[in-house]
């Protein structure tokens, strides 16, 4: 049975679709058929965040209004094999998704195709597209900044996670994990940006799934049309891996948090 995974906030530009990328990236390394739905209607970025933005005939929208079949509209990721794409449509009204039309994609996916994870990157804010990604969702990450509108709107996101989701109807409860992006260790030690425990523990009170640093790979790898878990190097690419190995019950350490100590002759030039 197909997991549904929503990857959402209150705020724009907290990394949402970076995560959405690498996350479903990450499932499908190892060895999960995964599919990451585009729910920002007019507005689509995860194409380009990886990389198959001129493979797009068919989208989200033509796949509930009738015009395409769901085989057609899905995109295979030119890296991962069992990585598919299921883009949202660039023209078309946010209304144009439709609680049942959603639903249907769905159960094809889960059922006919056999998809192992649904991985559902929701636009910003409580509009409909953002309603419906977060409706069928049995797992949620939180996605928010290290500061305090981030994460003030990413608390309203937490009250609706657990109150209209299909699953809360049923009586169940929808499984929350916290990932704060663009940290910086320096920062936080000198006050500048909000602690890690303030925001997990004392605000938002959600289990901790990841911390990914600031970091220059995130844009370049968006630049280059590759999900950042692909640079494995990187403080960011890293992280992401250690994200989905947490999802799957791995016990992994935390890192690249706190403050690199600085050499000798960094000091004394103020490097």
């Amino acid at each position: 049975m197909a997991k549904i995974i929503v990857v959402t906030s209150g705020k724009g530009g907290v990394g949402k679709t970076t995560t959405s990328a690498s996350f479903g990236a990450g499932l499908a390394l190892r060895g999960f058929k995964t599919v990451v739905i585009d729910f920002d209607v007019g507005l689509r970025n995860l194409d380009l965040i990886m990389g198959c933005e001129n493979r797009i005939v068919y989208d989200f929208v033509d796949v509930i209004n009738g015009t395409a079949r769901l085989n057609q509209a899905l995109v295979r990721d030119k890296q991962i094999e069992n990585l598919y794409i299921l883009p949202a449509s660039q023209t078309r009204d946010k209304d144009a998704l439709t609680t049942e039309g959603v639903e249907a994609v769905m159960n094809e996916l889960a059922n006919d195709l056999k998809f192992d994870y649904i991985v559902c990157d929701s636009p910003a804010g409580i509009e409909r597209g953002a309603q419906l990604a977060m409706y069928f969702a049995d797992e949620a990450l939180i996605v928010t900044n290290p500061e305090v509108s981030s994460v003030r709107d990413s608390d309203r996101i937490i009250g609706i996670l657990q109150s209209r989701p299909r699953k809360v109807e049923q009586g169940g409860r929808v499984r929350e994990h916290l990932v704060i992006t663009r940290y910086n260790p320096e920062r936080a030690a000198h006050g500048e940006m909000m602690s890690i425990d303030d925001i997990a523990n004392d605000i938002l009170k959600v289990p901790l799934i990841g911390v990914v640093p600031e970091s220059n790979a995130v844009l370049e790898a968006s630049n280059q049309g590759y999900p950042v878990i692909h640079y494995p190097d990187s403080a960011a690419g890293q992280c992401y891996d250690d994200i989905v190995a947490r999802f799957l019950g791995e016990e992994r350490p935390f890192r690249h948090l706190t403050v690199k100590k600085k050499g000798f002759f960094a000091r004394l030039f103020g490097g």
